[in-house]
């Protein structure tokens, strides 16, 4: 059995969505390799930081990702293999790749509670947030211009405004 940590830069760009770990970016693996009748058993964890957008503000995010990858590289063989022993070395780049890539998250946010874009104005809601007042639903239109008349909020409307 052997145990490696190795800091390496990412070879090229991995990803394809709206985030991706960048070329060049640090890939901190730490690997254990152990012989195993069939091959040899490869183990460990994967850590980096992708970088793209957030899904709802198209902000700039940069997070860190940790991946745990498990795999037996068997000896050649008769039978075709997903990963082979080649000369008595394992490649590890594609099996660190695909797992880092299928662990990218799919729709990522800048924070769990992102509000998004605002569909008027186009800009993140959280910069927008209390600069202008939020439209009147058209079927309280009239109720507001009596209440603004008799001088009273009307209830209905800022309570299920502040529920949502």
């Amino acid at each position: 059995m052997r145990e490696h940590a190795l800091s390496i830069p990412a070879p090229e760009r991995w990803g394809e969505g709206i985030v991706s770990i960048p070329q060049g970016g640090e890939l901190a693996v730490e690997a254990r390799l152990e012989s195993v009748h069939e091959g040899i058993l490869v183990s460990g964890t994967v850590d980096a930081t992708y970088e793209g957008e957030c899904g709802r503000c198209l902000r700039e995010i940069s997070q860190p990702v940790e991946v745990e990858f498990q795999e037996l590289f068997e000896y050649p063989g008769e039978e075709a293999a997903d990963y082979e022993v080649q000369d008595d070395h394992v490649d590890l780049e594609t099996l660190i790749r695909d797992a880092t890539v299928l662990s990218l998250p799919f729709q990522p946010v800048c924070q769990p509670d992102c509000p998004g874009l605002d569909p008027v104005t186009g800009e993140p809601m959280t910069q927008s947030a209390g600069e202008r007042p939020e439209p009147v639903d058209p079927r309280w239109a009239g109720l507001q211009e009596f209440a603004e008349q008799f001088g009273s909020e009307p209830t209905g409307a800022d309570s299920r405004k502040e529920e949502s």
